[in-house]
């Protein structure tokens, strides 16, 4: 409970005496006297003190309040004012804070501050502050990568001493960066030797997971690992599992300790490992005992949720598999659809293949295919181009309907639209006379392809598709079908049975009768 005392110092200070703010800022920033200690309080009166000129309060503000304490309290703008002054001041502590404040929300200042951030860190960095190597580091890489790679030498070897001291001297960031760029580079020479010691504190860390984990026990403490944590332990499984004989059960505890901490690629990991599976479906580690099905599905399934197509094809692989007892095809292809939707190319040409042999067990599977290779083509990949190429229209041109299509004038396109359109159609998709006369339009659109199948009234004919590969014949298709929206197609419709289109386009077409 305040005393007295300070009842009056709080009124002196609400009623805006810079130096009550001052001692009221004090007192909340160290505690005691029947006053809480508070860092939100303490700065939002020191603020006020020294928006009234009072220099000690951004001094004590400055030496005391660090980024990571302030940096919800108001906004960069503000706070870093006050922090540059105590670092001209000479308070190098605030020299950190100003930098992180401007460096971290660059959207709110403009390029000088931004410069004198910089300057900042280059001379804190000068006199040995670790954290702010780490930062100026940091600084260089991202101006490197938005340089698309444009640094000097000079800039490079400085960024790596920078990196370099700070992580000699323990700032763990920076460890975890130089380990990334070893990995990176391939340097497993490097990346092993630097890791070991952080892998083993992170395992001590966690020592009763990791204890539940050896026993195969479901793991039911919590697990302390940050993100960058999980993924030094992600990337140090990687590696192990590189070896010639690796130690499958300190990865798969390595795996599970990651994947426990959120990180997916790790559960991704972790679910093929169970299933002694690599990525590209093939069996491995066989030798080391039979693969836990049920368990890599566990793993696989949380990373599909998290958003891992490979994981969700990896699915795929094991319920088409004979020697998993629940083996189940339906299930496999359902797996293997959603790893198509989120993009993943091999899942997309591999789905293609499986609906065009499936063809004649759905009506629209060909469809389906289509639309996958198109998909996987986009991707660049080459066998879905090779598989494309019966599908383009440059593989069923028909002269005759660039021919008609070059007699069209506005007299024809006023007295026969529908058959003018058709016309348009069968240039534009290379049909044949049969198809661009009996074709019911509105039901061959199918968004990515042209399905031309006139079976039903035309026996000679063969159903087939073609791919839509450009704008001028998705325009085209556009057109043609506002035009037929409300007509009915069929032979009994408005144009007439077949004989009278026949009739309609010799007629209109003597040259090519």
């Amino acid at each position: 409970m305040a005393t007295r005392e300070q009842l009056a110092v709080i009124k002196a200070a609400r009623a805006g005496e810079s130096m009550a703010q001052l001692a009221l800022g004090r007192r909340y920033l160290y505690g005691g006297s029947g006053l809480p200690r508070s860092n939100g309080t303490a700065f939002y009166w020191l603020r006020r003190a020294a928006e009234q000129g009072v220099d000690d309060a951004w001094m004590m503000m400055g030496r005391n309040l660090s980024y990571e304490q302030v940096k919800d309290l108001s906004s960069p703008n503000e706070m870093a004012v006050w922090y540059e002054k105590a670092f001209d001041a000479g308070i190098e502590g605030a020299g950190i804070t100003f930098a992180r404040l401007v460096l971290e929300n660059t959207e709110q200042f403009d390029s000088n501050s931004h410069a004198r951030a910089i300057g900042a860190l280059s001379f804190l960095a000068g006199h040995d502050d670790h954290q702010a190597q780490w930062l100026l580091a940091q600084q260089m890489q991202l101006h490197g990568r938005q340089e698309s790679g444009a640094a000097s030498d000079g800039d490079v070897r400085l960024e790596e001493r920078l990196l370099t001291e700070a992580a000699q001297a323990g700032i763990e960031q920076a460890q975890y960066a130089l380990l990334e760029k070893a990995w990176n580079k391939a340097d497993y020479v490097a990346f092993a030797r630097d890791a070991a010691p952080l892998v083993e504190r992170l395992s001590a860390r966690n020592a009763a997971a990791v204890a539940q984990i050896e026993r195969d026990a479901d793991v039911s403490c919590s697990v302390s690992l940050s993100a960058a944590d999980a993924r030094l332990l992600l990337r140090f499984a990687q590696w192990l599992l590189r070896q010639r004989n690796p130690d499958l059960a300190q990865a798969a505890c390595l795996l599970e300790l990651a994947a426990l901490a959120g990180n997916n690629e790790a559960r991704f990991e972790l679910g093929l490992l169970c299933a002694k599976m690599d990525r590209a479906g093939e069996r491995v580690f066989m030798e080391h005992g039979l693969a836990n099905f049920k368990k890599a599905l566990h793993w696989l399934t949380l990373a599909g949720e998290g958003g891992s197509a490979p994981a969700w094809h990896a699915m795929a692989r094991i319920y088409s598999r004979s020697i998993y007892s629940q083996r189940n095809l339906d299930v496999a292809q359902q797996y293997l659809e959603r790893a198509a939707d989120m993009g993943l190319v091999e899942a997309q040409s591999e789905f293609a293949h499986i609906s065009w042999r499936n063809r004649r067990d759905d009506a629209l599977n060909d469809v389906k295919a289509l639309y996958w290779w198109q998909k996987a083509a986009e991707q660049g990949d080459a066998p879905a181009r090779a598989a494309l190429a019966p599908f383009s229209v440059r593989s069923s041109q028909h002269d005759w309907a660039n021919e008609a299509l070059a007699q069209l004038n506005d007299k024809l396109r006023n007295t026969n639209p529908f058959l003018s359109a058709r016309i348009e159609l069968a240039a534009a998709f290379g049909l044949s006379k049969p198809e661009a006369l009996l074709i019911d339009v509105k039901k061959a659109d199918y968004g990515h392809c042209l399905v031309v199948d006139i079976c039903d009234v035309y026996a000679r004919s063969k159903r087939r598709l073609v791919s839509i590969e450009s704008e001028a014949q998705r325009s085209t298709l556009n057109r043609v079908c506002r035009l037929f929206g409300d007509v009915d197609c069929s032979l009994g419709g408005l144009e007439g049975n077949y004989r009278q289109r026949q009739y309609r386009l010799k007629t209109s077409f003597p040259e090519m009768a």
